[in-house]
């Protein structure tokens, strides 16, 4: 069994602040830790249902958060950005089986996380999608989907969790905390590294097939910016609609032109 894991660091159980998660910091190197441990965690569970191929996509920042020396055996780490549009899932294709989801948090416009964001936490103040406040774990779930993988676990905060639990059929899902505001309710770490074993270990337990989804045939994005001089900007791609002075809408029936328009619309 080849199992991909997209691995993000906001929504592991101890972040709270900005100084938690970007490199040079003060609470940064505890995140990587904390990061490293609740991958390994996934890692193990996944082994124990019967993988053995596991690609893991350290999808924070610069992409090189995770500790390699501490993972198991049979798994390979990708880091850095090569500049595709699957960005998060960046390596995904049909020859894996499954999809797992590490560390995520929730989007741009909603709570449950001081650090909810989709993207680009600076300029993006909202993302819909056919209407849904998008996160990244649904932009980048439906990346797989649309290489035919099944996602199939969820771990981040309990909102995220909550939000997604229609997204995917046979979707596992892990809370590793939960907020308010600025402040986080963070469960113990032991206990979160032991369910997201267990949660991994379930998910893959379950009938894969099951899990595909079919994309819908059509496809609205509409971002928010927090400034107005990146809206003018981001305008001139083909296909954007302005909608307002800090709004840009695109449409499209190919959801790889969606994620294509994202890298640009949020630049």
């Amino acid at each position: 069994m080849k199992i991909f894991i997209c691995a993000d660091i906001e929504g592991v159980c101890l972040t709270n602040h900005r100084d938690d998660v970007l490199t040079g910091e003060s609470g940064y190197a505890q995140a990587c830790e904390l990061m490293t441990r609740e991958v390994a965690a996934a890692c193990l569970g996944a082994i124990e249902a019967g993988a053995n191929e596991i690609t893991v996509n350290d999808a924070h920042g610069g992409g090189r958060n995770i500790d390699v020396t501490k993972l198991p055996q049979n798994v390979s780490v990708l880091r850095g950005w090569s500049g595709h549009p699957y960005l998060m899932v960046d390596g995904i294709d049909s020859s894996y089986d499954a999809a797992l989801f590490v560390g995520h948090h929730n989007a741009a416009g909603a709570e449950g996380n001081p650090l909810a964001h989709t993207i680009h936490g600076g300029s993006v103040a909202r993302m819909t999608l056919n209407g849904r406040l998008a996160s990244e774990f649904m932009l980048f779930s439906y990346a797989c989907a649309l290489e035919g993988v099944p996602t199939v676990f969820l771990s981040g905060d309990k909102e995220l969790i909550e939000a997604s639990a229609d997204l995917h059929p046979m979707l596992v899902g892990v809370p590793t905390k939960d907020g308010l505001g600025g402040m986080t309710k963070c469960y113990p770490v032991e206990q979160v590294l032991d369910d997201i074993k267990a949660g991994t270990r379930k998910a893959l337990g379950q009938n894969l097939k099951l899990g595909r989804i079919e994309l819908p045939g059509t496809f609205e994005l509409e971002v928010t910016h927090k400034s107005h001089l990146t809206t003018c900007s981001v305008q001139h791609y083909p296909g954007v609609e302005r909608i307002s002075v800090n709004t840009v809408r695109y449409k499209s029936d190919s959801y790889y032109e969606i994620l294509r328009a994202i890298k640009f619309i949020l630049a």
